[in-house]
């Protein structure tokens, strides 16, 4: 997701870019709630309290049909989206990943995918590749995939519901010998690139972590530390898909950044969908 329904980028600025992940997040964490729909009244509103002018969320919302995340209906007399249906079991899986953080240890064993796709079909290829790139697989040969053993059940799950199955095999099993399974994990991922990314969420959200653990946010800048908390977030899971710390670095970078995460989730969720939900009914009392 980036890793989720929105991964897709295409030619698109990184500004617009950003909007559609801001808006993706507002839909995963609202519309599930709200009978899956939300109005795009509310949608403005609530990306106008996070500085988006209501073009700009217009045209991200438009992208996000055309990708097919997205399906236009009007409900009450106001025109809104819901959450295609195959969009609703990404975000299922996504939850487990996002909100479980489940970090496997060398017990947990590996998963192995090799997939081999004609010439002719080479599109398959390209997105075998892209969907185990976003379940966060590392690289150990060509047509080789390797991640985590907890992960097996998802990327059987994601291949059919991608329609990929008859293209791989999948295989779970221990390392047995030879080599040093610690050098051999810093070839299979970027290691320097996750902790960067472990270091900017660290550097861009320990500052919010005394107010937000107070009580002294309202529930309008809960939401505005939240939403762009969660989707910086939601991508880190995915792109260290659970690797035993047995075999990262010491003080792993990651452990700190799932602790204040966890932290501002606990503290930041309620009082942000408190005020998404005074802007839902503020927007649907416009409408009647």
């Amino acid at each position: 997701m980036t890793e989720g329904p929105e991964a897709t980028t295409g030619s698109a600025s990184g500004r617009d870019t950003r909007l559609v992940q801001l808006i993706t997040t507002i839909f995963g964490m609202c519309a599930r709630a709200e009978g899956n729909w939300l109005s795009i009244a509310a949608v403005v509103a609530m990306m106008a309290d996070l500085g988006a002018d209501a073009q700009a969320v217009r045209s991200s919302i438009s992208r996000l049909k055309r990708r097919g995340v997205l399906c236009s209906e009007r409900r009450g007399g106001a025109a809104g989206y819901r959450l295609a249906e195959d969009v609703l079991e990404v975000l299922a899986e996504g939850d487990v990943r996002i909100f479980g953080r489940a970090r496997a240890t060398e017990g947990d064993g590996w998963v192995v995918v090799i997939f081999s796709v004609p010439e002719s079909e080479r599109d398959k290829r390209h997105a075998l590749r892209s969907a185990l790139t976003r379940l966060g697989f590392g690289t150990a040969a060509p047509g080789v995939w390797i991640a985590p053993g907890i992960v097996a059940g998802e990327a059987s799950r994601t291949m059919r519901r991608l329609g990929l199955s008859d293209y791989l095999d999948i295989f779970t099993g221990q390392h047995v010998a030879f080599g040093d399974l610690r050098a051999k994990v810093s070839t299979w991922w970027d290691l320097d690139e996750l902790t960067e990314l472990y270091s900017e969420f660290l550097l861009a959200y320990r500052p919010a972590l005394y107010s937000a653990t107070t009580g002294e946010l309202s529930p309008q800048q809960a939401f505005r530390i939240y939403v762009p908390m969660l989707t910086q977030w939601r991508r880190l899971p995915y792109r260290d898909p659970g690797i035993p710390l047995t075999l990262l670095p010491p003080a792993w970078k990651g452990e700190a950044a799932a602790m204040l995460f966890g932290q501002l989730e606990d503290a930041l969720r309620a009082p942000a969908q408190r005020h998404t939900l005074e802007v839902i009914h503020e927007a649907a009392s416009r409408t009647r």
